[in-house]
Order: structure tokens, then sequence, then C-alpha cells
């Protein structure tokens, strides 16, 4: 496919609007709200509720397009993934639904590849790379991504075929190889999002119902729940469960905390029911200890591998639901959602929102270098460059 060359990205400075909660809540001002299309030459605009956000922005973010199909294509190819490779600076992200343009009866998704080129002042992005490439084999409906050895371990959502979907690695320059595609024998429904824990290289990842809502899956096999994957043991388990749609998955600091977010609001045919859940719960991660002799109480070791507990909510999305979740290495979570990125401390208390134009919101994102994030909002690409100290503690050490 061809190769979109982009060496005029201007870079503005963030509009910062700072709200009194209060007011805002007993009526006293109107809530802001998400631009809608025709005003998105506006650009991206920071809503701020707690002091605490300037330590994350720094005293002058900016804000570039990296990218925009607006006005040339209705296709959303910056939708989801969104992972950053550091030392290549490059971004791969996956596509919405795609119409086919063959005699398919099934859309598609499509991965993007951008290669950045940095200023030489070192304020920004002086050009990039577009391309548009086709998924390798196995990698089926790719959804979510995340850096994995020297390349992308990738969520395949499967086609309407027995036995596809599921964890695949794509190394670079190398076929894809299959890490998880089955829960013993039975298929995932359309895996979703995926981590990496950094203390034992397990891979947690989540599995929606969502390819079946949307037409291309078979009837679900399993419930929606997020999974643990043990490389070296090849065990797969359940870690939670009683979903509508779990979602994003991401690990808090030291991984005592885990966060998966339920996009139970979006219905697979793009309908909503906001009966259900737009949510964010937090699960606190148990490690059993390893009985040292036969004297230890058996009671001591519940399980060898770590396990979830109290779950409970942390967080409900202002607009839409909460889509891709991370975390700074301070502890504070973000999260995609309808208006576009919202920020909660590691508390729970909602510091601010990262207003993207355009009406589509913002399903996933990453961090960058030194403070920089790249937002993932359909039809645009967009980057964000707060205080350089604030870093994504996904790529943190």
């Amino acid at each position: 496919m061809s190769t979109v060359t982009n060496k005029d990205i201007p870079i503005a400075p963030l509009k910062v609007q700072v709200v009194d909660r209060l007011a805002e809540n007993n009526g006293s001002i109107k809530p802001p709200t998400t631009p809608q299309p025709q005003e998105s030459d506006d650009g991206i605009t920071l809503i701020q509720y707690s002091d605490e956000l300037e330590a994350i922005v720094g005293p002058s973010p900016k804000q570039s397009l990296l990218l925009s199909t607006a006005g040339s294509s209705n296709n959303p190819f910056f939708h989801e993934a969104c992972v950053y490779i550091p030392t290549h600076d490059e971004l791969y992200i996956t596509s919405n639904l795609l119409q086919s343009t063959t005699t398919a009866t099934y859309p598609t998704i499509l991965i993007s590849r951008i290669r950045l080129t940095r200023s030489s002042t070192g304020n920004g992005i002086a050009a990039l790379e577009w391309a548009k490439l086709r998924p390798p084999h196995g990698i089926d409906m790719p959804n979510g991504g995340v850096n994995y050895k020297d390349g992308i371990l990738f969520c395949a959502q499967g086609s309407p075929s027995a036995g596809t979907g599921g964890l695949y690695y794509m190394p670079r320059n190398a076929p894809p190889k299959p890490v998880v595609t089955t829960f013993y024998g039975r298929d995932f429904n359309s895996v979703n999002d995926v981590v990496v824990s950094k203390r034992d290289g397990s891979i947690w990842f989540t599995d929606p119902c969502y390819g079946y809502e949307q037409g291309f899956r078979r009837n679900p096999e399993l419930p929606c729940q997020a999974y643990r994957f043990d490389v070296n043991t090849g065990e797969v388990r359940c870690v939670a469960d009683g979903f509508q749609m779990c979602n994003g998955i991401a690990f808090a600091p030291g991984e005592d905390v885990v966060y998966i977010t339920d996009t139970g609001v979006i219905k697979g045919d793009g309908g909503f029911d906001l009966r259900r859940p737009a949510t964010i719960y937090a699960f606190d991660v148990v490690r059993p200890h390893l009985r040292s002799s036969i004297q230890d109480p058996p009671s001591t070791l519940s399980s060898a591998q770590p396990y979830l507990t109290k779950k409970r909510v942390f967080a409900f999305a202002v607009q839409g639901v909460p889509d891709g979740i991370k975390c700074d290495t301070r502890g504070n979570v973000y999260a995609g959602c309808g208006d576009g990125i919202e920020v909660w401390n590691s508390d729970g208390c909602l510091l601010g929102r990262f207003v993207v134009p355009g009406g589509g919101g913002v399903a996933n994102f990453c961090f960058g270098k030194e403070g920089e994030m790249f937002l993932c909002a359909e039809q645009r690409l967009w980057r964000v460059q707060l205080a350089r100290e604030t870093r994504g503690d996904l790529l943190d050490g």
C-alpha cells in the first residue's frame, strides 16, 4: 500500500480551561462539552478540575495534529493498539472496522505504521511517514497491542472461522507467532486488550464479545472475562469475570493493582444503553508466597500464581466509555473516553479531561518520549506534549 508523508506539522498551545467543579455540578456553570466535527479546527482543550493536573501537563502544554483524513475519507484509521516503539521511533495503530473494497462479506481492519522524524530543536515532530499495512496471516481483525520483546503483542479478534483469534507476537521483520489462541480448546470471543507484567513476564488480557455483536465472529464459547497467561508453563486462567464488556487493562506502578474497564454501555451495533457500565474497576493483585517447607500450613499456599481480589469501582467515565487505559509512573490513571482522555489520580479523583474535537472521542492512546502522548481519534492522530517528567509506566524501566 502507498505511503503518505507529512512535513507540515504545526505546534500550538494546548488550550486550558480551569473549571470550578462545585459550580459545574450544582448548575451554576454549564459543563464543558465535546466539540462537534464542525468545530474540528479548534484543537484540543484541557479541562482542569484540580491543581494536581499542573504537575502532569507542565506550564506550557502543546498539541499537534499529526494526521487527519477528515474531509478526504470517512475511514477511521486511528482507533486502537497505539503502540510506540522507542528504539525505532514508530507507532503502530489498528483501524476501526473498514468496509471491504472487495466482494468480501465482512469488514476489514488495517494496521498503520507511522515513522516519526524528530525536530532538530527537540521540539515536536518535524515529519512522518504513514504506511497502511494488511495484518499478517494469523492476526485476524487486530485490535489492542502492547510492546513485547523486540516487537508487538497483538490481540487478534478472529474471523468467522473456528480456530482463529487469540494473542500473536509480531517480531520486527519476521512472521507473527501464536502465543495463546484458545482456552483449553475453546476459542476466545474477540480478544481486545493486553498488558505484560514486568514482574514475571505473564500476559494479562481481556476478551469481550464485540466480534460476535459486530457480525464477524461466531457465537461466543466463553463469558466476557479477563485472563492471565503464564509464558513459562503455558497455564491460562480466568482472573476476573462478571463484566458486560471487559475492554482495557493496565497495571498500576508496582503491579499491586490492575485496572480493567467495562464498556458495556456500547453495543456491538453502535447503539447505547446508558443503564450499562462505562466503568473502570480496580482489583488488588495478590501474589501468594511459596511454602518454604512441608511444615508450613497448607493455607499459606492457595495458589502459586497471582490472583485478583477486592474488585471495586475506581471511576465512571464522564462521557462515553473508558476504553484504552494507561498509568503514568506517579500512579495517575488515563483512559480514552467519549470526550478524549480523562485523567484521575490513584485515589480515583478526576483531575482533568483532554477534550478532543471531532465527536468520536479517543479509543486508545500511548505515551511516547519525554512527556508526549499520542491520541487515536478515529480520523485524526494527535500528539500532546505534557511536562517532560510525565512518563508512561508501561515503557518506564
